[in-house]
């Protein structure tokens, strides 16, 4: 693709998508005054999980034809309705784009749980890792990009900031690959986790050296090392429980491993409260 024909309208096409999004719209802290109306490019890549040059290269008709689900993620970063996201897919591919299967929705029990635990982050995930819920101590350590949508698989190896992050980045990967592995045995046929399977190879050196091995893994408890940019470094343990109706949907809970980590989570708590105007809980260490 270069920057003449469909790569200049695809340019095109983003930029004024983009523009006519404000950071609110988008869940991203507003305020500031802004030389150009709507979202940046950099908030864009955030979003959608994708590093801010190659955003910037596509922009520019300046990259290769793009994967089906990563013009998904930018049209849900973008908040495009059903028929731009199919112009996106028509002009960034030539082709109409993946129909979109109607999701099974989780247990309302896994929502109840996720409610009510106010202290501990955490979100539901279906098979393919999308996120489809999280609550405010999720969005409180892990910040607005983290939100419904978003594919955790995704996010793991392609987003520089999470792999910034995770201090144990690459056990956190590799298991994260031995999990859509796993998941790909059980629900070969899913396109979705098919799309997010070959994106992940194509993009992602490090996916498609660990895919080849085979490597399988039940990620259902375990340990990370997280910095967060404000608030320092915390160890939490990470605890996945499926849904008992075979759906495939999983909640994970994270829990701060010591009391220094349970400290920092605790601030995170007050300081998304406050931006709120809530109430301030604070957690304990396991």
């Amino acid at each position: 693709m270069d920057g003449t024909g469909s790569g200049a309208e695809l340019g095109a096409f983003l930029r004024a998508m983009r523009e006519r999004l404000t950071p609110e719209a988008a869940g991203l802290p507003g305020g500031g005054q802004r030389r150009t109306p709507g979202l940046r490019r950099q908030e864009v890549a955030q979003l959608a999980a994708v590093s801010i040059d190659w955003y910037i290269r596509l922009e520019q008709g300046r990259v290769g034809m793009p994967g089906a689900a990563i013009l998904d993620a930018l049209a849900e970063a973008l908040r495009l309705t059903d028929a731009e996201r199919a112009h996106l897919h028509l002009v960034a591919r030539g082709a109409q784009p993946p129909n979109r299967q109607r999701p099974v929705a989780p247990p309302e029990s896994l929502h109840t749980i996720l409610d009510g635990m106010p202290l501990l982050p955490a979100y539901l995930m279906d098979f393919r890792l999308d996120v489809l819920a999280h609550n405010a101590a999720a969005s409180a350590l892990f910040g607005p990009g983290f939100r419904p949508g978003v594919n955790a698989a995704r996010i793991t190896l392609l987003d520089p900031d999470t792999r910034a992050a995770q201090l144990d980045w690459e056990r956190i990967a590799r298991e994260t690959v031995g999990n859509l592995r796993r998941n790909a045995a059980r629900q070969p046929d899913d396109p979705r986790l098919l799309e997010v399977i070959t994106e992940l190879r194509g993009e992602s050196p490090e996916f498609a050296a660990w895919w080849d091995d085979h490597t399988v893994q039940d990620r259902t408890h375990g340990s990370k090392r997280i910095r967060h940019a404000t608030a320092g470094d915390l160890t939490v343990c990470y605890d996945q429980l499926t849904s008992p109706d075979g759906s495939d949907h999983a909640l994970v809970i994270l829990t701060p491993a010591d009391d220094a980590s349970a400290t920092v989570i605790g601030n995170l708590l007050a300081a998304h409260a406050n931006r709120l105007g809530g109430t301030v809980l604070r957690p304990v260490a396991g």
